[in-house]
């Protein structure tokens, strides 16, 4: 029997796999249906195209892009995911509001730019950061573990994901996205003597 504690504390895992659902799904209709919907993706300077800020981060280049971003963003979607799906949501907005506005200013003009990447790179660096949270001792021993562990799995991955990315690859939304995840941290930390659930 499933208590309701078990029942919640799963229901907060469903914010990031259905996120990656529909972009499955998102995939599957792009395969089947003419015409390609990379081209709603985010196209630096151009003002028509930032809806590419929301829709950017749902759309691939092809099967494995997606296939590519899909275990990350599980893995570090559902670490964040653990403070709630309120908290899971906000820091994907921010990062991708972040993490596309950084892109389409950097980027040369013209440039599309689609995929997850910018969370992925995100949700790293928000479990990174947690660590400096005002939260009680235990709670950031607990996040420095989980971060030791995200570090040595993903850290050289993400390293080169900014320094090392090749020329099809956006290090900008990497960069970008990293630098919103840091934001989501901070910015979201709950003040001294707060309650958190």
């Amino acid at each position: 029997m499933t208590t309701p504690e078990r029942s919640h504390t799963a229901s907060r895992f469903a914010s990031p796999v259905g996120l990656v659902a529909l972009m499955w799904v998102i995939q599957f209709a792009d395969a089947i249906l003419p015409g390609s919907f990379t081209a709603f993706g985010l196209r630096s300077w151009d003002l028509g195209s930032l809806p590419g800020l929301v829709l950017g981060p749902l759309l691939h280049a092809g099967w494995p892009h997606l296939i590519g971003n899909t275990l990350p963003l599980l893995v570090l979607g559902c670490l964040v995911a653990v403070e709630g799906a309120g908290r899971f949501w906000l820091v994907t907005a921010v990062t991708a509001l972040v993490g596309g506005i950084g892109t389409w200013l950097v980027n040369a003009p013209g440039t599309l730019t689609v995929g997850a990447s910018v969370l992925v790179f995100g949700y790293f660096a928000y479990v990174i950061v947690r660590i400096f949270s005002p939260r009680p001792i235990s709670h950031r021993i607990a996040y420095a573990l989980i971060a030791l562990v995200v570090i040595v799995v993903y850290g050289g991955s993400m390293l080169v994901g900014i320094i090392g990315a090749g020329p099809s690859v956006s290090w900008q939304a990497h960069l970008f996205g990293a630098i919103g995840g840091v934001i989501a941290a901070l910015s979201g930390a709950p003040r001294r003597g707060a309650r958190s659930t």
